[in-house]
Order: structure tokens, then sequence, then C-alpha cells
């Protein structure tokens, strides 16, 4: 569980933490405040949703960050909807966007349009300007069947990207050897993975670091600055509020970083590792 941060250059008993912002271009809100968890604040890396409405103005606004393709399969708001960016009818759920659900997702997607809506979000961060680090997955829609992470890791291995993945243990409960798969095909992917259930990841993220283990761990939030225009789409808005609070400029959770002797990093260097082989 410790390789990992010694081919980083690491100690083997160094705890190595990836403090990542998820949702970038989801709202005008979202890229306030991820830029400024990323420029002031504690946050190391984000995730950036190409198809959704604001995914353009982040691109304006990157400066050459730690930022990766959160690759988006779901619009999850009732008032708020998003869609493919390729021509993909099994990805529509007849209400103006993607569907809500993972499963509605599962149940009706092709997977020759999945492959194609997937690969022409990564092509067109890229052609942004950015320099994607990662890739992970809305909702995680794409590591929890077989048959959608086929997709997901074939994308890492041409594009020559890290992915975000739960940790070992996880593999049984989920049901196919999906870490084993992705270091079977030099993938890289972090120790551990904090999940949380939606926003709001002040308890779990307070939890893990009190309990912080050796290797690379990654922390994800979903900062936000408080806006009507997030109060009106968004039914967890405090807690993606609360998450800004706590990676932000002022953010609280420095002194349990530094009580649990993290060291943090972006996904960049985990990139680099996979493409040099």
């Amino acid at each position: 569980m410790t390789r990992l941060a010694e081919r980083l250059g690491f100690r083997s008993d160094d705890r190595v933490v990836i403090i990542n912002c998820d949702d970038l271009g989801s709202s005008q809100a979202a890229n306030d405040g991820v830029y400024r968890s990323l420029r002031d604040g504690l946050a190391t890396s984000a995730s950036l949703m190409v198809p959704a409405p604001w995914a353009r103005e982040a691109a304006a606004r990157y400066r050459g960050e730690d930022v990766g393709v959160h690759l988006t399969l779901n619009a999850e708001y009732d008032l708020y909807r998003w869609g493919p960016i390729t021509r993909a009818p099994s990805l529509l759920d007849g209400d103006g966007g993607f569907p809500r659900t993972v499963t509605d997702v599962w149940d009706h997607a092709d997977l020759d349009e999945v492959r194609r809506e997937l690969r022409a979000q990564v092509e067109r961060a890229i052609l942004w300007g950015f320099d994607a680090t990662h890739l992970d997955s809305h909702m995680g829609a794409l590591a929890l069947k077989p048959e959608f992470f086929d997709v997901y890791l074939d994308l890492a291995v041409d594009f020559g990207l890290p992915l975000r993945l739960s940790g070992p243990s996880t593999q049984t409960a989920i049901g196919f050897p999906f870490r084993d798969l992705a270091a079977s095909e030099g993938v890289v992917v972090p120790d551990h993975l904090v999940r949380n259930h939606g926003a709001g990841s002040r308890p779990s993220i307070d939890a893990a670091l009190a309990a912080l283990r050796p290797g690379v761990t990654e922390l994800y939030v979903h900062p936000a600055v408080d806006t009507p225009e997030l109060r009106g789409f968004a039914p967890d808005w405090e807690a993606r509020v609360d998450d800004l609070a706590l990676v932000g400029p002022d953010g609280p959770l420095r002194g349990a970083l530094t009580a649990a002797g993290a060291r943090l990093i972006g996904y960049r260097l985990l990139r680099d590792l996979q493409r040099a082989g």
C-alpha cells in the first residue's frame, strides 16, 4: 500500500494527500469556489465537467492549475440540466439532459455512445487548453459496472492519465477487480479514497485525517461560493459552501493536515509517473 509513495519520491511511511475539487464548470459559483481553493486555499487538484454550462468559462480562467476531467454521464438536478456534447440519444432522459441517476445510465446507455461521448469530453478539455492531469467519474457511474469501467480504463490508457478509484478493500464488495485491472495496464491510482455521499465533506475528511494511513490518499470536495444561482438549483448548496470554508483561503483543514503529517501533492505527479512507464 505504500509503494506508490516511494515511486513518487516519498518515504514508505509518508502520508501523502491529494485534495481534489470536483464539479469545476458546473456553475459560476463552483468556478469561483474551485479556483479560490486552488489558488489561495488548500486544494491541490480539480476536475472539470466538460458538458456543464460553465465549463467554457472555467477554461477561460485556467492558468495551468492541476485539473483533470470529471467524466460526466449524469445531470442530477431537477432545475438545472446539461447533456451530451456528441449525438447520443441513449444518454438523454427525455427532459433536456443526461439522466438524473446512475442506475438510469446503466439501464439505457449504449456503450458505443458512452465511449464516443467520454472521449470527446477529454479531447475538448485538451482543445480548450487544459493540461489534463487525471480522470474521475461524476457520481461514480464509470467505476462500479465492469462494462462502463472498461471505457474508463481504456481512456486512462489512451490519454496516459491516472484514475480515481476506491480502495482495494472495496473490490470484493463491488464485485470485480478494477484496481488489479488498472494496475495491469500501468494506470496509476491513489492508494486510498475518502468517499463522500455528495457534497458536505467535513465529517468524512476530519475522520480520515484523524486516522490517516501511509501512502497516497485522495480527499475530494465540492467548493462553491454562496450565490442566488447556487441556492436556486442546488438543494445541497449549504454543504458546497461549507466545503469552500473547509479548504478555502482561511480553511480550518490546515491544522488537521499538519497534525496528521500530511504531504500535499496534485495528480500531475501521478500522471508524470504513469507516463514515465
